[in-house]
């Protein structure tokens, strides 16, 4: 069976994407510009998503985001558990790598370790879920510091997924990738670990890179985070990686 989807119940989608924050009322022609689409289809599109509740029309003609969503967000919310949407993906990436995957947020001014899947190897970094560090100059910290305290990247290599060797602890290196949620806000850091003898800096560009962008890219948006956003600051993320994982 295939997986192409439907064209018009996507383009019915993308057009409920196009109400933001500042964006809570579009009209007609507003809509068509964000969306790209004409205006016939937009026209459309909307009798259809207001018939199900899904927008609503004003008497100025403006178009604004019905009651279904708010049920269906609700309900939504009711099912939500972070840890069964984040602790597949790090025991895939930890298994892919075999190296410890981490979960990091920012907490009190301090990263606190959320979520964790240990590498199979004997030789291993391992910090329990809960432990909470300070910022120092690691690669995961660097994530959490750029984009969710808008500091400066620092000086030197900037390419992610960052690296960082011995900035904790003398024998332990990091790479680290952002995760972005609702608005393409920062939600957290995602991290891999291990020994500096065995992670190493020449890894990122063919093995660890491919593959913390596929799993960044597949948890920021199942935490809300727009896809052509994490298209653009991911890329397009392999077949390969995604088969590894």
């Amino acid at each position: 069976m295939g997986n192409e989807g439907v064209v018009a119940v996507e383009k019915a989608l993308a057009l409920l994407d196009c109400f933001r924050p500042g964006d809570e009322s579009l009209t007609l022609t507003a809509l068509a510009q964000l969306s790209g689409y004409h205006k016939t289809t937009v026209y459309r599109l909307m009798n259809s998503l207001e018939r199900m509740n899904y927008v609503v029309r004003h008497e100025d003609g403006n178009y604004a985001l019905g009651p279904r969503l708010l049920y269906l967000g609700k309900l939504y919310e009711q099912s939500f558990h972070l840890s069964r949407v984040v602790q597949p993906e790090l025991q895939a990436l930890s298994l892919a790598s075999q190296e410890s995957a981490s979960w990091y947020v920012l907490e009190g001014g301090q990263r606190l370790c959320l979520f964790r899947a240990e590498a199979s190897h004997g030789l291993r970094h391992s910090n329990l879920p809960g432990s909470q560090f300070p910022l120092d100059n690691s690669a995961i910290s660097n994530v959490l510091r750029h984009w969710g305290l808008n500091e400066s990247l620092p000086e030197g290599d900037a390419e992610l997924p960052f690296y960082t060797s011995g900035a904790r602890d003398p024998h332990t290196a990091a790479f680290a990738m952002p995760v972005f949620g609702v608005h393409d806000k920062l939600v957290a850091a995602l991290a891999l670990t291990g020994p500096i003898s065995r992670l190493t800096e020449d890894r990122r560009e063919k093995e660890i890179g491919p593959l913390m962008k596929a799993a960044a890219s597949r948890l920021s948006q199942k935490m809300g985070a727009s896809k052509p956003f994490c298209q653009q600051f991911f890329g397009e993320t392999s077949d390969a990686a995604e088969e590894n994982l």
